[in-house]
């Protein structure tokens, strides 16, 4: 669920909820996808976590929000689509396109760990900022 004006909901889902702010977007092209996951395997790349919650926003959108999730550990990664084609694009082994994860960890050589980037979840709201980072 995208946040923005909506109207109080009467009965909210059951479990926890995630609302992520998204900062540094160099621009406004493309879109932002946004993965979460429980699965430390499946981190950065959700494909391989058929229980993976996903996002699609425009670029100019700083938030997001993960509603009714299981208690437990997840972590974020977020790729800056900016050319819209459904992937990372890379330049060798650099990234072409702006990325982030929940808790910001240093990068280094490759993603993060999975523990780096996770946060516990249970009944209480879990806010996370994510800084857009770009190599190039």
């Amino acid at each position: 669920m995208l946040l923005g004006g909506s109207p109080a909901i009467a009965n909210p889902p059951e479990g926890g909820a995630v609302t992520l702010t998204i900062e540094n977007v160099r621009n406004t092209r493309g879109v932002l996808r946004i993965c979460l996951t429980a699965n430390p395997r499946a981190f950065p790349d959700c494909s391989r976590d058929r229980n993976a919650r996903t996002l699609s926003i425009p670029a100019n959108q700083t938030s997001a929000r993960f509603d009714g999730l299981p208690a437990g550990t997840y972590a974020v990664s977020l790729i800056h689509d900016e050319n819209g084609n459904g992937r990372m694009d890379m330049a060798l082994v650099m990234p072409r396109e702006g990325f982030g994860f929940s808790r910001n960890p240093a990068i280094g050589m490759g993603p993060p760990s999975f523990g780096s980037a996770s946060f516990a979840v249970a009944t209480a709201p879990v806010s996370q900022t994510v800084r857009v980072r770009y190599m190039l």
